[in-house]
């Protein structure tokens, strides 16, 4: 069964198109509208409970942070990710991490640097309640957005806006992606300690060690997203054979 989008609450202080867009990127990253998904703008317009045109400029707007394609005469579609999509998106990002964390380690305050640290604590704490907890898919929704922040503050610390806004945009095309590259096994408790060691070497105000701490985590991140993604492909190309495979079985009447 398709999934619905929530109707947008009208009591936000941001733009309503502004509004618009965070809903729709949100129900592409958490899979509600699935690459390869055309856009019809009537049928968002009316489960969003809006007007078409904050619902065309959020498209717009979406196409920008590549999170939607239009193409000429045909429509508008989620934007899927091939592999040589990720690795040029890893590619940049990696170079732009590394630059970011060099400035962040002369950069850094000490109520900065000890906002890190308090999320590193939090961090491992909703690893453990994943591990041990009876609801795995809030906890990692907890993972994911605390992982968010504190890259986010990382950024700032970096005291250059235009990379900010750079670098979220590249993280942003991946986010759909975010939980199934943590639910990777061992990947939690492997980003907890590569997040640890970038802290550590921008504490140190080493700009060169926290610049090679910020390619590892990347390099890793990146290995990892890959593998779990060929396993979902797999996994879904079985699925697929199998549910073929019962269709074509003869039914037994008893």
């Amino acid at each position: 069964m398709d999934q619905r989008l929530t109707p947008i609450k009208l009591d936000s202080y941001q733009p309503l198109r502004e509004v618009v867009c965070e809903s729709l990127r949100d129900a592409i990253r958490k899979g509600i509208l699935k690459p390869g998904q055309r856009i019809m703008e009537i049928k968002l317009a009316e489960e969003l409970g809006v007007s078409r045109t904050p619902v065309r400029e959020a498209i717009r707007k979406l196409e920008l942070e590549g999170y939607v394609v239009m193409m000429p005469r045909r429509g508008t579609y989620v934007a899927d990710m091939s592999i040589r999509d990720i690795n040029e998106i890893f590619e940049i990002r990696t170079a732009l991490e590394s630059l970011s964390n060099g400035l962040a380690a002369e950069h850094i305050t000490e109520d900065e640097l000890e906002h890190l640290q308090r999320l590193l604590v939090v961090i491992g704490g909703y690893i453990k309640e994943y591990e041990d907890g009876p609801d795995r898919e809030a906890a990692m929704d907890k993972i994911v957005k605390t992982d968010i922040e504190f890259h986010d503050l990382l950024y700032h610390a970096a005291r250059n806006n235009r990379l900010v806004d750079i670098i979220s945009n590249l993280r942003d095309q991946l986010t759909r992606f975010r939980t199934l590259s943590m639910s990777y096994p061992g990947r939690l408790e492997a980003t907890l300690d590569e997040h640890r060691e970038i802290v550590e070497t921008i504490a140190n105000g080493d700009g060169r060690a926290a610049r090679k701490a910020a390619v590892h985590h990347m390099e890793n991140s990146e290995k990892t997203l890959l593998k779990a993604m060929d396993i979902a492909i797999n996994q879904k190309a079985e699925a697929k054979t199998a549910k073929k495979k019962k269709a074509r079985s003869p039914k037994v009447n008893a």
